[in-house]
């Protein structure tokens, strides 16, 4: 794990992330965020916690709205503990946008969503995390609760 980490919770507890921990974010995206007072996941997804303050917070930014819901989207699915940084990105492409949906999708068909999108973008079906990693993220998500 990355020094950069603010804390790691236990099982039902929200982790919260420095913001740079994000997947896919430019160094000048990072900049924008940092510049705007945000420096962990917690702070994003407490700053962008209704479609207002999003969009106050978008054009606060100078950013597009897409890209900021996005952010959020990863922030929200760090929460969970098994998931972090390390994951987030990978449940986003894989259709999974929140930690409520998490929660309403069922493993299996998740976990066949995630090894398609392996086999098709890296050709490599050992590069998807074992159905019991799955089952772990979807119980963390419903210990934790929609609100975390």
């Amino acid at each position: 794990m990355s020094t950069k980490q603010k804390s790691k919770g236990s099982n039902s507890t929200s982790s919260d992330w420095s913001i740079e921990q994000l997947p896919g974010l430019s160094q000048e995206e990072i900049s924008q965020l940092q510049n705007g007072g945000i420096t962990t996941t917690k702070a994003l997804l407490q700053q962008g916690n209704t479609l207002q303050s999003r969009l106050a917070l978008a054009n606060k930014l100078q950013v597009n709205i897409k890209y900021l819901n996005k952010w959020i989207a990863l922030a929200d699915l760090a929460r969970i503990p098994s998931v972090g940084c390390e994951y987030c990105g990978l449940l986003l492409h894989s259709g999974v946008a929140s930690v409520a949906q998490l929660t309403q999708t069922p493993i299996h068909r998740l976990h066949q969503q995630i090894l398609r999108l392996q086999v098709a973008t890296m050709q490599r079906r050992d590069l998807c995390p074992s159905i019991e990693l799955v089952q772990q993220w979807s119980l963390q998500a419903r210990m934790m609760g929609v609100s975390g």
